[in-house]
């Protein structure tokens, strides 16, 4: 599982809101892009979690358009998280694929 650090904000309702150490990744086993911002009050577990089942954001953009449906955004992604993320979701959708011999 991917794990890199950026920064959710509020959109329109949650304007102001804002997660400096907000997680966002890929979950190989859901086959999913993952989205874990703002410490619960109460619980352990994040207030905003997306991406909890299989298959649930195939793309940064349907995890990027759920989370404006939470009014919380995260773009602009940075480039060289959005890089690897990708690079991590194709690696995980491919390990058998045939790798070029040398020499």
């Amino acid at each position: 599982m991917s794990r890199y650090t950026i920064t959710v904000t509020g959109t329109a309702t949650r304007q102001g809101r804002s997660d400096p150490d907000a997680v966002i990744g890929y979950d190989p086993p859901l086959r999913t892009y993952f989205l874990q911002a703002f410490p619960h009050d109460v619980t352990d577990d994040p207030a905003l979690w997306l991406g909890t089942h299989d298959h649930a954001f195939e793309t940064l953009q349907d995890l990027h358009d759920a989370a404006v449906a939470h009014d919380y955004g995260f773009m602009p992604l940075p480039a060289v998280v959005a890089a690897k993320l990708i690079k991590d979701k194709v690696a995980v959708a491919s390990p058998g694929a045939p790798r070029r011999r040398s020499g």
